[in-house]
């Protein structure tokens, strides 16, 4: 495991980074992974090879006995990956770019109330949606079959209860999040990927966003606090409306991608994994329930598929998990950064002009107006993704399905 010059803290037994030599890793994200680790109640802590630093570490999953610190989810609660491997036709990238921009610029639920529109994607998820009147039929006979996330009943919203939530719905959001469609390029278990839908060659709709505003209002409440007894269950119901929330946002921006790729109808879909990479859930480890924090950590249960995130000029893999329980059962979310974004700016607009930045090296596009995100976000301000994924297979945290490669990727 590379790291920077700086001397590095020694982690306490319980914890573990997994990673090659070959990663690179933040000095600074090594430090506050083994801060956190070290607190009362923390029996496990694994760092991915993702790892990396914000408000608490991003990259990482904590198991903690009876307490629960909302920090570590931070404030996009619920963020994740919804993939539809679908049967779409083949088509020219520059068309499919235009097609994209235009299903981006759609207002989705125009007729809706925004306050409708929220309170059942609170309760319900995505499922919600085939409750609220005028969801346009195409997207309500999507979501009749979405599933029902496993989780508690969620909590009153009346704290939350703003029609600029509703309104935020089908959004992508800033940051690392995105809207993608890929191309299954490379196949290593054909098995899988064939029960998942995922041939060699076909088209796959991939989203990466949170809960929005609603996840950081949330993050605000709850602020450093750490809790235990009851205040648990009332973070825990807060949470599961987020998530909630947070699905139906994926849900409807992968709705944009499949009217550009002429596939929202079932039908048309061959295959869905929908995974939440921030939350906090009830495991046990050893036959003893803790509290498991995830933060940019994707599950990976034994036999269940995940997703870890190339950036936009890399691949994307689709994993199958191993249940690793050293690892928390998770793997890696994505590539991690190794530039902050004030760094990419700086370095990257030196380096590139402009005009470079609307296509990557396998000749995809990028759907951005943000000149600065263009940096913040450009591949070189990211690890590779092929030593963080080697990572997680050498550890036997997964193994490799399948990998997608981006045609088309929008970053708001």
């Amino acid at each position: 495991m590379g790291t920077s010059s700086l001397p590095q803290p020694t982690l306490p037994p319980h914890a573990r980074i997994f990673a090659r030599p070959d990663v690179w890793m933040e000095g600074d994200a090594i430090t506050q992974f083994t801060r956190v680790a070290e607190l009362p109640g923390c029996v496990r802590a694994a760092g991915m090879p993702d790892l990396h630093s914000g408000r608490g570490p991003i990259g990482a999953a904590f198991a903690f006995e009876e307490r629960v610190l909302p920090y570590l989810v931070g404030g996009d609660a619920g963020c994740g990956v919804l993939l539809f491997a679908t049967t779409a036709s083949p088509r020219a990238v520059d068309k499919l770019e235009r097609r994209v921009r235009t299903a981006m610029d759609e207002d989705l639920l125009e007729d809706c109330d925004p306050l409708e529109v929220f309170d059942a994607c609170w309760h319900k998820g995505a499922k919600g949606l085939t409750e609220v009147a005028h969801v346009p039929d195409d997207i309500a006979a999507m979501a009749e079959c979405e599933r029902e996330l496993d989780l508690g009943p969620s909590g009153d919203p009346a704290a939350y209860r703003d029609p600029s939530h509703g309104r935020a719905l089908g959004s992508i959001g800033s940051g690392n999040h995105f809207a993608e469609i890929t191309r299954v390029t490379e196949v290593r278990d054909e098995a899988t990927a064939d029960a998942m839908g995922l041939e060699k060659g076909g088209l796959v709709a991939l989203v990466h966003t949170g809960s929005r505003g609603l996840g950081a209002q949330i993050g605000r409440r709850y602020g450093d606090a750490t809790l235990t007894g009851e205040a648990i269950d009332v973070y825990l119901a807060d949470l599961a409306g987020a998530v909630r929330f947070a699905q139906a946002n994926r849900f409807l921006v992968a709705c944009r991608l499949l009217r550009a790729l002429a596939a929202l109808r079932r039908d048309k879909v061959r295959g869905v994994l929908d995974i939440v990479h921030n939350t906090i859930r009830r495991e046990d480890i050893a036959g003893c329930p803790v509290w498991i924090h995830r933060k940019g950590a994707a599950p990976a249960s034994r036999g269940e598929a995940t997703v870890v995130l190339g950036s936009r000029g890399a691949p994307s893999w689709v994993l199958l998990g191993h249940g690793h329980e050293g690892a928390l059962a998770s793997v890696a979310h994505g590539a991690g950064r190794r530039m902050t974004r004030t760094e990419a700016r700086a370095k990257l607009a030196t380096r590139y002009k402009r005009a470079e930045l609307g296509r990557t090296a396998h000749g995809g596009r990028i759907v951005c107006d943000d000149a600065d995100l263009l940096y913040e976000e450009h591949p070189d301000a990211y690890k590779p993704i092929e030593p963080v994924v080697a990572s997680l297979v050498d550890e036997g945290l997964a193994a490799p399905i399948a990998s997608l490669v981006p045609l088309v990727t929008v970053k708001q």
